[in-house]
């Protein structure tokens, strides 16, 4: 017999979602509105040297372990996702400080950019998801332009 009721919402607590991270691809002139901790990756422009791996790599997008360690592995990268997962953080405590209204009634919503939105952006978008559900914070990744075409350069 299956048990499983014909509304799920009731079993889903929208308040543990109190951070949603979107990537995108500033080239695509349409990043997403409000207010957002904007972290900036295009400082980590690394495109490899060796044509082959280079367009192995583009072909993927930052989901793959491959691009994912790569861009990781920039210098700098690990840094820049430390501190935008702790300015997140700190501004959720800060919010909890001040006791709105409701059990969770502020979101820190976090916008991560890169030039096409598929490789830097994405990787460092699912890093700081990562810091911060290591955290205990509930968070959503919406990767908006993970789809789009490679822009040219």
């Amino acid at each position: 017999m299956d048990t499983t009721p014909n509304d799920l919402s009731e079993l889903y607590w929208d308040g543990h979602i109190q951070s949603v991270i979107t990537s995108y691809g500033e080239g695509h002139h349409d990043a997403p509105a409000g207010d957002a901790l904007l972290v900036d990756t295009r400082v980590l422009r690394n495109p490899p040297e060796d044509p082959e791996i280079r367009e192995r790599m583009l072909q993927k997008t930052g989901l793959d372990p491959e691009v994912r360690h790569y861009v990781m592995q920039t210098p700098g990268a690990r840094e820049l996702v430390k501190r935008s997962a702790e300015k997140a953080r700190l501004l959720l405590h800060q919010d909890n400080l001040h006791q709105w209204s409701g059990p969770q009634a502020f979101r820190v919503d976090v916008h991560v950019k890169c030039g096409g939105g598929r490789h830097r952006s994405v990787a460092v978008a699912e890093e700081i998801a990562a810091h911060l559900r290591a955290a205990g914070i509930g968070c959503e990744v919406d990767h908006r332009h993970i789809d789009r075409p490679i822009l040219p350069h």
